[in-house]
């Protein structure tokens, strides 16, 4: 008898521990998603609304000359509307993103280079190609449409192909030095197709977060070139520290390092403001603050998110001075879309 009346007890307390495991991911979650305020909501859709009426008739977008119908920008407006939920024919903006599919893939040559036409008249073409890539690889991780996978794998093996000696890339396909914001272009291009399902050798990631350990200065930030420009940056070092997150490198010095020197950046300080490539920048750095968690992430996102907020423009757009606003409006809202979840790279 003393044992019947033990075992409703033990039940209990089993349940109640049940629920408890749930409750507490749950709130882990919500802690993520009350980041996203009412504010961030109509922000988010109308920068969306606004960059929706940019795209080209051919789908491409971006509408400077230097960077006109660039198949990087186009894959960066593309991504931030995957990133909404959208996808290829379904949801809000699914024919926005079908016609940013079929444009990037029209850019895709025999080699697996995709690149427009007349790119000579544009900065860094490896640039236009692993954003491209890396759009496409989303695409299909969240659509697993074949005739995209024939293209993104293409375009995989183009990246492999032309890694250089020092484990790197650089602005044209094979180039002799590699610089590390180029490089981290092309690894996120390739852990994003090898998400998906796509080979990429072990080796060319290695080789390639060789390389980038390399470029670390004592400091924990990163230098431009493995033998030139040694001064470190916030938006490279931002974007180093995320490329080898997304390499499988979760911890370490390099990592501690670089998150510590990612710190003296935060969003609102002078330091992050008056720099250079600001939206480059901070859409390397939410991702770096996303990966590390914790109370990194808890201070970082809200801080760009009020920070971002202030800046938009009425008509929902957001402004570079280099590459034109589609770019901006694109890396703006991809920034805040990181609590979304929705896309397979944003995702730990």
């Amino acid at each position: 008898m003393r044992h019947s009346g033990r075992f409703p007890l033990v039940l209990v307390l089993c349940v109640l521990l049940a629920i408890a495991r749930p409750i507490a991911a749950d709130d882990d979650r919500f802690d993520h998603r009350r980041m996203i305020t009412p504010e961030l909501r109509l922000s988010v859709d109308r920068g969306l609304a606004w960059l929706a009426t940019r795209q080209q008739e051919d789908g491409s977008f971006g509408l400077r000359s230097m960077y006109r119908s660039n198949p990087g920008v186009t894959g960066l407006c593309g991504l931030a509307f995957l990133a909404s939920g959208s996808v290829p024919d379904r949801g809000p903006y699914g024919d926005v993103v079908r016609r940013t599919l079929d444009y990037v893939m029209s850019c895709a040559t025999p080699t697996g280079y995709i690149i427009e036409g007349n790119s000579g008249y544009y900065h860094g073409p490896m640039y236009g190609h692993g954003f491209a890539t890396l759009f496409l690889a989303e695409v299909y991780g969240m659509t697993e449409d074949e005739s995209v996978r024939d293209v993104l794998k293409r375009a995989v093996e183009l990246i492999v192909s032309t890694q250089n000696d020092e484990g790197g890339w650089r602005y044209q396909p094979g180039s002799q030095d590699a610089d590390v914001s180029v490089t981290v272009c092309q690894a996120m291009a390739l852990r994003a197709a090898r998400n998906a399902g796509i080979a990429v050798p072990k080796e060319t990631i290695d080789r390639c977060v060789a390389y980038l350990k390399q470029c670390q200065n004592p400091d924990g930030g990163f230098r431009y070139q493995l033998f030139r420009g040694a001064e470190s940056e916030f938006a490279r070092s931002a974007a180093c520290v995320v490329a080898l997150y997304t390499s499988g490198i979760h911890e370490g010095p390099e990592i501690e390092q670089g998150l510590q020197y990612i710190r003296g950046f935060m969003p609102g300080s002078v330091q992050s403001r008056n720099r250079k490539y600001y939206f480059y920048a901070q859409y390397y750095a939410v991702q770096a603050a996303w990966h590390a968690d914790g109370d990194l992430w808890k201070v970082w996102f809200p801080a760009v998110r009020d920070e971002l907020l202030l800046m938009q423009r009425a008509d929902g757009s957001w402004i570079n001075a280099g590459i034109g606003p589609e770019y901006a409006t694109a890396m703006a809202l991809l920034v805040l879309e990181v609590p979304n979840g929705f896309l397979p790279i944003f995702q730990r």
